[in-house]
């Protein structure tokens, strides 16, 4: 399904250009749960913000379905993203001042949904990650691993073809980590949902099928797990 062909990224400071990503040649299967693990400052982000249609300023090819989208405008990108790609970030990234019901909407009011139906999507998914009668609370009102689940619905909402997370349970607690990984994996397994997760934990990498080690930019190594 995503196929990463001799990636490059280059980044200029001033009269510097520093090489983040050398080489990168990855291939991930539809269904897959992969995990990417490596120190700070060794691609990682670089690595997740192209493979989101984020960044295209690399070079090599990134062949999605088959398809290259690098010459795409930015709204077609941001239409692939909104359709394709669900995001899972450590400090959840909800807004503060709007109902879990606005937060988890936010995909698909860009669908073009009614209100009607929004609602009955949202609350059909909120009990899919095991919140009930939360719609109508806004995030601080929440744990920490109750906000996680919002950020979860949220990024399964348009059922995506693929998921990214970052660093999902950086801000948990173990207790909390393995119920949200244990979610992870539900919906990997029930939706086969193509899942990318970005860990320095070893315990959730070896949730995967697969870790990819990255170190100074590049693959390292490959890691199939039982």
């Amino acid at each position: 399904m995503i196929e990463l062909v001799d990636i490059n990224r280059h980044f200029k400071n001033g009269n510097e250009e520093n090489h983040i990503l050398k080489d990168i040649n990855i291939k991930i299967k539809e269904g897959e749960f992969i995990a990417i693990m490596g120190p700070s400052g060794s691609g990682k982000s670089t690595l997740i913000n192209i493979l989101g249609f984020i960044d295209r300023g690399y070079k090599g090819d990134y062949l999605f379905k088959g398809e290259n989208f690098k010459k795409s405008s930015d709204n077609q990108l941001s239409d692939i993203r909104n359709k394709t790609v669900g995001f899972v970030f450590q400090n959840f990234k909800l807004i503060q001042n709007n109902t879990i019901l606005e937060n988890v909407s936010i995909p698909l009011v860009y669908a073009g949904l009614s209100s009607q139906e929004r609602k009955e999507k949202v609350i059909e998914t909120l009990h899919e990650v095991g919140l009930y009668d939360k719609e109508n609370l806004v995030p601080n009102k929440l744990s920490g691993g109750q906000q996680q689940r919002v950020a979860i619905a949220r990024a399964i909402i348009n059922n995506p073809k693929f998921i990214i997370a970052d660093e999902p349970t950086g801000a948990l607690d173990s207790k909390t980590s393995k119920d949200i990984m244990d979610l992870f994996i539900k919906l990997n397994k029930e939706h086969k949902t193509t899942m990318i997760l970005v860990t320095h934990d070893r315990k959730v990498a070896d949730k995967a099928d697969r870790i990819i080690h990255i170190l100074d930019g590049r693959v390292q190594r490959e890691e199939v797990l039982e």
